[in-house]
């Protein structure tokens, strides 16, 4: 009797430590699977969803797609993407508001972009700073950069090549606002500004490429071993950084729409010259005919 009652107090024992088991993975499961990401977790599409918080912390993106990040009013917001030559940049960004009734007053927001050795560049198109009242839930802010060029005269300060870096923040706004929680989106994309714009010269290098540590991405099972996890590593920073990259490597294309024009300009001027020596000639004579 003794031992069949000690044989049932085990086996309710165990049945009892194997439930508490299950509900502990259960909840760590739950855990895991909940709302929460980490800030460096992507977007939609892969795009990144957190900001740097200075120039040598920028986060990477790349033309035509939405990053997003969500920060507080007060904070600086940096963002770094390739342009090649060309291109006429516009940089766009959308500063989602909390509710009216949690805020002050009126504020100001701004974006500014800097090229590769951190010099501002000069917005041609688009508002670059904005009011907002206090009632707006949102405030949007553009800037359209001079076309980037192949070279240029140290000088001119003209867009070269290479990595350019966004910086958005509020610039006035009520003390007490401060610390408000704000969701910003910013989208850099790009237009073909033609052979008009193309110069003879070009860079050997672009300045300052646009260069990764690792993947933007979380990493890969944690079970594989460390040479598996190095090679992996350098498989995603090699896609990444050729990724951020243009398709055609920096300033490596020599064909532009001049030398169409150049073709038509040589035609035209060849029938111009044909007709006009037709002309000078004078109608031609028969054979035979006395002069």
């Amino acid at each position: 009797m003794r031992s069949t009652g000690a044989l049932r107090t085990v086996r309710a024992l165990t049945g009892a430590v194997l439930a508490g088991a299950a509900l502990l993975a259960a909840a760590g499961t739950a855990a895991a699977d909940g709302p929460s990401a980490s800030p460096g977790a992507g977007g939609e599409d892969g795009a990144p969803a957190a900001a740097g918080t200075t120039f040598r912390l920028a986060t990477e993106i790349r033309q035509g797609e939405r990053a997003a990040a969500e920060g507080s009013a007060g904070d600086y917001f940096y963002w770094v993407f390739p342009a090649d030559a060309g291109q006429r940049v516009t940089v766009t960004a959308t500063v989602k508001l909390p509710e009216s009734a949690g805020r002050q007053g009126a504020s100001r927001w701004r974006i500014d972009v800097h090229d590769g050795l951190r010099r501002r560049q000069a917005c041609v198109h688009g508002s670059q700073t904005r009011s907002v009242p206090a009632d707006a839930s949102s405030v949007e802010l553009a800037c359209t950069l001079r076309t980037v060029r192949a070279w240029a005269e140290p000088w001119s300060d003209a867009p070269l090549p290479g990595s350019y870096y966004v910086r958005l923040t509020v610039v006035d706004l009520p003390q007490r606002d401060l610390g408000l929680p704000v969701r910003a989106e910013i989208e850099a994309a790009s237009a073909d500004a033609g052979g008009a714009h193309a110069v003879d010269g070009t860079l050997s290098a672009p300045l300052v490429p646009l260069t990764v540590a690792g993947p933007r991405n979380e990493g890969g099972d944690g079970d594989a071993s460390e040479e598996e996890q190095g090679e992996q590593g350098e498989r995603e920073r090699d896609d990444t950084v050729a990724a951020g990259a243009p398709e055609d490597g920096w300033s490596s294309g020599w064909w532009t729409d001049r030398w169409l024009w150049t073709a038509a300009g040589g035609l035209l001027a060849a029938f111009t010259t044909a007709a006009g020596y037709s002309l000078a000639r004078g109608p031609g004579r028969r054979p035979g005919t006395p002069a």
